[in-house]
């Protein structure tokens, strides 16, 4: 199957606009000023198999990490992984690609019954506990020392919020309102991508929308390499 091309970058568009609208909502959901005045953030949609095929503006090392999540996320829960699910990863070790303070939540989203793609997007904190105000201390010696650190734990559970998680986060934390607001503002984000992918699936079909990603992906690759060929 070989998508049209004006089909396919319409797809691509809609794509970016999801990814977009999910950085809009988050910022302005958002209840801290590095989030919503620095833009310290990132958001994107990966393919079903976790790698980034559309992205907003934000940090552009966020948006290198992305699909690192997404594809930490699959390995560890693909067998149970349904549609209403988020996860949280900020482990640098294990998908997360930077400091704690940077927490990525990834979500699946499905269409009648199948994985279509993931929503992800990553967030500078104001803190996540640890020995120093801002999670940030030249004196750590260890990475246990700058906060908790979330693995790929689910915050939401097809749907249903882990409340012992949020208790743990807000009993870990200094400034409770304004991290859990930046943690429920980055769920809000991942909700508004997820209506907007099953605002596609419906126009223009699972199958196409497989095919248009994979094309999107062949076209960045082909371009990457054509300017990697021009360096000296």
């Amino acid at each position: 199957m070989s998508v049209d091309p004006f089909v396919r970058e319409i797809v691509g568009a809609q794509l970016r606009s999801a990814a977009r609208e999910m950085f809009v909502t988050l910022g302005r959901s958002s209840q801290s000023p590095i989030i919503y005045e620095v833009l310290d953030y990132a958001c994107g949609i990966c393919d079903a198999d976790g790698h980034l095929v559309a992205e907003a503006e934000g940090i552009p090392g966020f948006i290198g990490t992305l699909g690192h999540a997404a594809q930490e996320i699959l390995a560890q829960h693909a067998q149970d992984m349904k549609e209403g699910d988020v996860y949280i990863l900020n482990d640098p070790f294990r998908g997360g690609g930077t400091h704690l303070s940077d927490v990525a939540l990834v979500s699946p989203v499905h269409f009648d019954g199948a994985r279509v793609a993931f929503a992800v997007n990553k967030a500078h904190w104001p803190e996540v506990g640890g020995v120093s105000a801002g999670s940030w201390s030249p004196a750590t010696r260890e990475i246990h020392q700058e906060g908790l650190i979330f693995s790929g734990v689910a915050l939401y559970r097809h749907g249903d919020l882990n409340d012992a998680l949020v208790g743990l986060i807000r009993a870990n934390v200094r400034l409770p309102d304004a991290t859990l607001g930046d943690l429920f503002a980055g769920v809000a984000g991942l909700e508004t991508a997820r209506q907007r992918m099953h605002d596609i699936c419906h126009r223009v079909g699972v199958p196409v929308l497989f095919e248009a990603m994979q094309e999107l992906h062949n076209i960045g690759q082909r371009r990457a390499l054509t300017a990697l060929r021009g360096l000296p």
